[in-house]
């Protein structure tokens, strides 16, 4: 097997497979003639190049010939050869956050194999409920379990105005309030946030996110992330982490900081928007016209459901806008893109 590399002493040494997250979904994928390579976790993606991380440790992947490090996002799984460290394949992921950029047509992966996304927002003008919906999309349709953490809020007037508006977002979501300077921050999260459970940080910059992820990786890593503070004006915040990486948890699991996303265009995603809205989505089908806009039509259960106050009129318009968004953004040929959920 491999020995680790030198040169990565940000990455820690690592123990078994299991800790590292891997599970028989990725086990039952190797054939027969592959039980000799060795299973690694892509911690770094860089332009020409990949970190991997195994039981024995960390090493820098060789990499076949025009081999696009893009295909690639931290969190993967792949195969290596063990004596020369070259990659074979990237195994399925069992769940994967991806966006598309602005004038492409590809979907770019943020996060590969995440259990539960952190949508990390602060208590002041950072927090928007629209944007924190589109979050929402992308977790639900990466198949990752959603939880807002809420920042700052020892700044906030009135913590409970913030909560509350989060948690009417999504059924069942999760809304927690944590300060990331704080030990007892590790403490709270610590359920999501077990040995082999993957979470991976989203947000605006500025909201606490890198140091967020200092304080569950503890004081013991090499390399802290790189923070920064807010304009006190806007609320705005600096790109302090500008690529994705794989940190080690104390208590045992795995965090992927993300750069901050000031802009998140919500496409290939109608299957996580219907789970957001679920409440209209679940009305629509009961509309007396199938092709119902729910907007002006005789017998429309939705705008019944606004007009006797069970439905939100302002969710309403975000979730038209949301839905247009999704198809402005979705290219036309883009089909079943075979992903897996976790379950809830």
């Amino acid at each position: 097997m491999c020995g680790p590399v030198t040169d990565h002493p940000d990455l820690p040494p690592s123990g078994p497979l299991a800790s590292l997250g891997w599970l028989d979904f990725f086990a039952e994928q190797r054939e027969p003639h592959e039980t000799g390579l060795v299973p690694m976790r892509i911690a770094m993606v860089h332009r020409s190049r990949l970190t991997g991380l195994s039981e024995a440790g960390s090493v820098e992947l060789t990499l076949p010939v025009h081999t696009n490090t893009a295909d690639f996002a931290v969190g993967d799984w792949v195969l290596i050869h063990p004596r020369t460290r070259m990659l074979h394949r990237r195994l399925n992921r069992r769940t994967v956050l991806e966006r598309r950029l602005e004038g492409s047509r590809a979907l770019q992966p943020v996060a590969a194999n995440v259990d539960t996304l952190f949508i990390v927002t602060s208590c002041n003008a950072d927090f928007n409920q629209a944007r924190l919906e589109r979050y929402l999309a992308l977790a639900n349709q990466g198949g990752a379990n959603p939880v807002i953490l809420l920042t700052k809020a020892d700044m906030a007037t009135d913590v409970d105005v913030y909560r509350r508006q989060a948690v009417e977002l999504q059924r069942g979501l999760d809304v927690v309030s944590v300060n990331p300077r704080l030990p007892a921050a590790a403490r709270t999260l610590a359920s999501w946030c077990g040995v082999g459970q993957t979470v991976a940080l989203v947000g605006s910059s500025g909201v606490g996110k890198s140091t967020l992820v200092n304080t569950l990786a503890g004081p013991g890593q090499a390399l802290p992330q790189e923070t920064g503070g807010i304009r006190e004006h806007d609320a705005k915040g600096r790109h302090t982490t500008t690529s994705r990486s794989l940190h080690a948890i104390a208590g045992g699991g795995w965090v992927i900081d993300t750069p901050g996303m000031r802009t998140l265009h919500v496409s290939d995603a109608g299957e996580g928007i219907a789970t957001l809205f679920a409440e209209i989505t679940e009305l629509a089908p009961s509309c007396r016209f199938r092709d119902c806009t729910h907007a002006h039509e005789p017998g429309c259960v939705v705008q019944a459901a606004v007009a006797d106050g069970r439905l939100n009129p302002e969710r309403l318009i975000r979730w038209r806008k949301l839905l247009d968004e999704n198809h402005d953004n979705t290219p036309a040929s883009a089909g079943p893109r075979g992903r897996r959920s976790v379950g809830r």
